[in-house]
């Protein structure tokens, strides 16, 4: 160490020391739990369990030891912690894409879940790419991570969460399935969902009714479908394979695909999507070609997002449960950590539908 440099550090630790009485030449040892016990007057046992915001010490007393830790500079250790306790307090969340509001609101929902336990989570988009999932896992393993809540990729396979299970990382999927993963689920009621959507307009009168939007490459995508072309059947209507367009799933799709939409065979009269970022979209492209979506066209939505309201018209859709999905898979996941024995369930939150501007009458164009 030069000359200049040991002077500075000798008066950072006097300026420091001047500061927090008791503190003179803390900086240049290992700054240990018992330094900050003995200057608080208080046992070890007691400042371990407030750094780790244990709700066994009061909450003055934590947030003294805390902010005196804090103004030291001890840095808690959770590498350090997690050997003796066998957690790390991480949890690991992998979603297809955080920017959807429909998975911004899971995880606000597992969020609030988890900072009531004083969980860290970290977060992941895998946009639908297995390998970016894959190599996120791996991450979580290596860290030592606690468990793991995911909407799978497309195409995962039940070797993955297996995988994760067999090396100690408790899984729980939300939104989407995989079938044989045997591990708990929770998402909406997808088919139940949609034919709910679809009978409204049916009762509203309409009988060529296309479904836009998801593919049959995800759980999520088939039982919606299944839902539409059972809803059509029962009401003795007939499901053309032309008044199926799949793929959209964000708003500019939807936007894209009205002009198909618009010169479909027969002419639909109304759209069943997806979810509501398409139908959003879909108002948007039948509005640029000069119709009036509610009046002219009548259109739903999925998912019941806070934009759905305040869409132009207000849109007509279904709530799937995503704060409830969040609350439950987090609630879930803690509990298989605490010791509980949870059954791989397959729980379905039964949707609602929200009747609003965007559907009516039929309009023979």
């Amino acid at each position: 160490m030069t000359l200049n440099a040991s002077l500075g550090y000798a008066l950072l630790n006097t300026l420091k020391a001047d500061r927090f009485p008791g503190r003179r030449g803390v900086l240049a040892q290992k700054i240990k739990l018992s330094t900050i016990a003995d200057a608080l007057g208080v046992s070890t046992a007691t400042v371990s369990l407030a750094l780790r915001d244990s709700p066994l010490v009061a909450d003055n007393t934590r947030q003294r030891i805390k902010e005196y830790a804090r103004n030291i500079g001890y840095i808690y250790n959770r590498r350090a912690a997690s050997l003796r306790t066998s957690r790390s307090g991480i949890i690991g969340v992998v979603v297809h894409d955080i920017m959807n509001p429909f998975y911004a609101e899971i995880l606000r929902s597992i969020e609030g879940e988890l900072d009531r336990s004083r969980q860290t989570f970290l977060l992941s988009n895998h946009y639908d790419q297995l390998e970016k999932q894959r190599t996120f896992i791996d991450t979580l393993l290596q860290l030592g991570a606690d468990g793991i809540i995911m909407s799978p990729a497309i195409g995962t396979p039940a070797e993955d969460v297996r995988m994760a299970e067999e090396n100690g990382l408790p899984t729980v999927l939300i939104a989407r399935d995989v079938d044989g993963a045997n591990v708990p689920v929770f998402r909406g009621d997808d088919a139940y969902g949609i034919s709910l959507a679809t009978n409204h307009l049916i009762s509203l009168g309409h009988s060529r009714i296309a479904m836009i939007g998801g593919t049959d490459h995800t759980s999520t995508g088939r039982d919606r479908y299944r839902g539409y072309v059972a809803a059509m059947q029962n009401a003795g209507l007939e499901v053309k394979p032309e008044w199926r367009f799949p793929g959209p799933r964000t708003k500019q799709a939807g936007f894209e695909i009205a002009g198909a939409f618009l010169a479909a065979k027969d002419k639909p009269t109304a759209a069943v999507c997806w979810s509501d970022l398409v139908a959003i979209g879909l108002m948007n492209g039948i509005a640029r070609a000069g119709l009036v979506p509610g009046r002219d066209i009548s259109v739903t939505g999925y998912d019941d997002l806070e934009e759905a309201a305040i869409a132009t018209p207000a849109l007509t859709t279904v709530w799937n449960g995503q704060r409830e999905v969040g609350r439950r898979a987090a609630r879930v996941l803690l509990d298989r950590l605490n010791g509980a024995e949870v059954a791989p369930t397959h729980e379905l939150i039964k949707p609602e539908l929200h009747v609003r501007q965007s559907s009516g009458k039929p309009v023979e164009r």
